[in-house]
């Protein structure tokens, strides 16, 4: 990962921060999906947990060969107006590294019921006795990109965590989500 090209959401009267990041990454995510490559990598520089947001910054890594691929399929169509892209730049000298990864919510209120519901014939009523509103006091407390499943088209939330900085990069390969579970994305 010597490349990185950074995209920055602008504002907009009519779009939510969160609205414009969350159609931004499905379109990356479907162009990363086309690729099949799964060598790119993404973090959020300006990520917060404090208020919970991504930001309005999301950072491309990986080789410059890799990036250029990518940004030749025209994924950003219908986003050039609310995004300001840089050139492809290289990577900081001095850089550190941070693994930026999915995290599963295992007590998505949701997703239980829609469970127990099939699981158990159950109607919607009688699901939400057995799993309360409250429920949702446990779920994830982490940023979270609301996307749709192009295979079941059921709405969920791609919960990301950004792992500590770390002196040395870790290799390894990228989900069609630009994310891993132990490969490293420069940190500057």
């Amino acid at each position: 990962m010597d490349s990185y090209i950074d995209i920055h959401l602008l504002p907009d009267p009519e779009f939510a921060q969160n609205q414009l990041m969350n159609a931004l990454f499905a379109k990356l995510h479907r162009a990363l999906a086309q690729r099949q490559t799964y060598d790119i990598g993404v973090s959020f520089p300006r990520m917060r947990s404090k208020p919970r947001t991504l930001g309005d910054h999301l950072r491309l890594h990986g080789s410059a060969q890799a990036l250029q691929a990518l940004m030749v399929l025209d994924w950003l169509s219908g986003m050039r107006d609310h995004t300001n892209i840089t050139a492809l730049q290289p990577v900081p000298a001095g850089a550190r590294y941070r693994v930026v990864r999915r995290v599963q919510s295992k007590s998505n209120p949701e997703r239980l019921r829609r469970r127990l519901a099939k699981r158990h014939g159950l109607t919607e009523e009688q699901t939400h006795e057995r799993i309360p509103e409250t429920m949702e006091s446990r779920m994830l407390d982490l940023p979270f990109i609301a996307l749709r499943s192009q295979s079941t088209g059921q709405n969920f939330r791609l919960f990301v965590e950004q792992g500590e900085p770390q002196e040395q990069p870790l290799t390894g390969t990228f989900t069609a989500y630009g994310l891993s579970n132990g490969a490293t994305v420069p940190w500057f």
